[in-house]
């Protein structure tokens, strides 16, 4: 009696029963935030009310901030990231009106058109927080950096400079290694994100849009 061949032989049904039994491919972890999203988180004051609004024109999409008068808030992030599985942060921003005048060293020159901070905080003893604080500055070159005029936990990172092109930017950086390189810290997870637009210790005027923030693997 002629018995029917298999439909595959056993080689082939080794390596259906692996795939099936092997661990599906971990899913992306990246996390977007999109304008419409940005203009809803936490509002915080240092001094009057930077105007926050959702532009929605297509060469200008994104939440348009403007400063005026003195003044500096922000929208801040208050849910924690897992640096370990999402250490690279990217986001796009236009400068429509950037600072003119102050040192940015300096108290009275501490203002940006547009900043983006990352915050290792330690509720408690104050003294243990630390931040990154990517900013937008015509006043000093990209790529300077230097200790915030207020609070030295804080580093500003020049990622705009005299020497930077106008229009649309797109900033990538690693925070992990930010953290490590700038304070000397190994952080497995930010606290805090924030933007802001301020203009209380110059009076000038500012104004710039902030477009997708990503953070996702190396």
């Amino acid at each position: 009696m002629n018995r029917r061949r298999p439909a595959f032989d056993v080689p082939t049904a080794m390596l259906l029963i692996a795939a099936t039994l092997a661990p599906a491919a971990e899913a992306r972890t990246d996390i977007t935030f999109e304008p419409a999203s940005i203009i809803g988180w936490e509002r915080h004051s240092f001094s009057g009310e930077t105007d926050y609004t959702l532009s929605q024109r297509s060469a200008h999409r994104g939440v348009r901030a403007e400063c005026e008068e003195g003044t500096a808030s922000g929208l801040i992030y208050r849910e924690g990231i897992d640096l370990t599985r999402t250490p690279i942060i990217e986001w796009r921003w236009r400068i429509v009106e950037p600072i003119a005048s102050g040192a940015p060293r300096n108290k009275n020159g501490d203002d940006y058109a547009a900043r983006l901070y990352a915050v290792d905080e330690s509720p408690i003893l104050r003294w243990r927080t630390r931040a990154m604080n990517y900013v937008s500055t015509t006043r000093t070159a990209k790529g300077d950096h230097w200790p915030n005029a207020y609070a030295d936990q804080a580093m500003m990172v020049a990622v705009d400079g005299a020497d930077s092109d106008s229009g649309w930017q797109i900033h990538r950086r690693n925070l992990r290694e930010d953290f490590a390189r700038f304070h000397d810290r190994d952080i497995t997870e930010i606290d805090t994100l924030a933007i802001m637009t301020d203009c209380d210790d110059t009076g000038d005027r500012a104004e710039a849009i902030y477009g997708t923030i990503r953070l996702m693997g190396e």
